[in-house]
């Protein structure tokens, strides 16, 4: 299941285990992604709060949590290669795992359909 969030970050579910990203879009308008900054593993995370940080060469901006929970995994790839987020963001380009704590937060989130109608809105 992909859920995605109104700051252009995307969530794929397995479990109680959340995997977050940005989306193409957020990526494309970014620009070459130069550096991420990803959050430590145990750390706690709220819904709509900061998680990490992405740098471009436009811009840094943040990425925020979509749900509420723990950080489980981070993808350590990307401080070797921060470019594969503009690769593959929503697949070898993830961010981190969260370990959900509530999974009902994921009915706040919009599905793909919702979310290209959303990009559309926005361009």
């Amino acid at each position: 299941m992909l859920r995605f969030t109104k700051d252009h970050e995307w969530v794929r579910v397995e479990g109680d285990e959340a995997t977050v990203g940005i989306t193409d879009f957020a990526q494309s308008q970014l620009g070459d992604v130069v550096y991420v900054e990803l959050p430590d593993v145990g750390r706690s995370v709220t819904a709509g709060g900061e998680a990490a940080v992405v740098e471009s060469v436009k811009a840094a901006s943040e990425v925020y949590a979509p749900l509420t929970g723990e950080v489980s995994a981070v993808n350590d790839a990307l401080g070797e290669a921060p470019s594969t987020v503009n690769d593959d963001p929503q697949g070898n380009g993830w961010f981190m795992k969260i370990k959900m704590s509530d999974k009902s937060q994921l009915d706040e989130l919009m599905d793909e359909d919702a979310y290209k109608k959303f990009v559309e809105e926005q361009e």
